[in-house]
């Protein structure tokens, strides 16, 4: 699990920035001198990145993956062990926010603005029933500020969590306007993009029921406060399967992924695709050759997108339309 945590981070980070010329791009394991596994990835130019992971661990490159510095919170006096960094987002090489998954007052946000000497604690869940999954944060200029967090249902709804400067402050936000949450719907905290913005509108993905469902604003207003509609992903879910990620390229056009976790080489009904703006969802010609955690469009490849997990990983120059390929070693760009 460890190397393949590593090689996913290293892989998404060459996906996001793929400014290279025509030609094979392969899977490079890179020494981080951690044990930790890490599931939160963050890349914001060619050359920086931030990963965080297992026992309160947080990383930083500022050479493209070559090598990496630990940047982590300071939480010996709370026993780091607890704290799972599921969700980081980046906004430069001194400025980040982490997102702690669990129970209780595990789950907390954290920010810093000096490249991770310093953090300071923002948020800390009270309510015992909230279980905080993934957040997101705007992509429009001069709304990269404005971020959402998405915990579990409490009280038969989704719960959101908002700010509006960079993770500094946060507030429970109402969800009065949000369908409810079925019997034994969840969200899954395992790639920090269960939650999405895109042109103003934001996604929530769910599992723990057949079919995993996407929760869609259906105003681009400000917030998140006003109205939710729920879609069906068309992928298929149960106690741990569903959608795990959803991503937009624009206004109108995203991809979805799942699966099953317990059954990591399974891939019935595992990929959709929108052209939308996620109102309705297709489901794929072929899937992911397995159970997908997290996926990403490659930036000035308009129809390309990739899908990783820990069986492996896929990708789609259809827009998710007609199929999913899976990833033998290298893939060509």
């Amino acid at each position: 699990m460890q190397l393949l945590a590593v090689l996913v981070s290293v892989t998404s980070l060459v996906v996001a920035y793929p400014k290279l010329p025509h030609r094979p791009l392969s899977w490079t394991l890179t020494p981080t001198n951690s044990t930790s596994q890490f599931r939160g990835l963050s890349p914001i130019s060619e050359d920086v990145v931030w990963v965080s992971g297992t026992a309160g661990t947080v990383l930083r490159s500022t050479n493209a993956g070559l090598s990496w510095t630990n940047v982590s919170p300071p939480l010996a006096s709370e026993n780091a062990s607890n704290f799972e960094f599921r969700d980081i987002q980046a906004f430069s090489a001194s400025a980040a926010v982490i997102l702690s998954i669990g129970e209780g007052n595990l789950s907390r946000i954290y920010q810093t603005s000096d490249g991770g000497v310093n953090w300071k604690n923002t948020f800390v869940n009270d309510n015992a029933a909230a279980f905080y999954d993934c957040m997101a944060f705007e992509k429009r200029m001069g709304r990269q500020g404005h971020g959402v967090a998405m915990s579990d249902p409490v009280d038969g709804k989704f719960r959101l969590l908002e700010t509006w400067d960079g993770g500094a402050h946060w507030s429970v936000v109402s969800n009065s306007s949000m369908p409810a949450a079925l019997p034994g719907e969840f969200g899954f905290a395992a790639s920090g993009t269960c939650v999405e913005a895109a042109a103003g509108r934001w996604y929530v993905t769910t599992g723990g029921v057949d079919p995993g469902r996407i929760f869609y604003t259906t105003t681009t207003s400000d917030g998140v406060s006003g109205g939710w509609n729920v879609s069906d992903s068309r992928i298929a879910g149960g106690a741990a399967a569903g959608v795990f990620s959803v991503r937009f390229r624009d206004a109108w056009h995203g991809v979805a992924v799942g699966g099953d976790f317990e059954k990591p080489n399974a891939n019935n009904a595992s990929a959709s695709w929108s052209n939308d703006g996620g109102v309705t969802w297709n489901r794929a010609s072929s899937f992911p050759a397995g159970y997908r955690s997290g996926a990403s469009w490659v930036p000035g490849r308009r129809q390309m997108a990739v899908a990783v997990g820990t069986s492996g990983s896929d990708f789609t120059v259809d827009g998710g339309g007609i199929g999913w390929v899976l990833a033998m070693g290298h893939l060509m760009l």
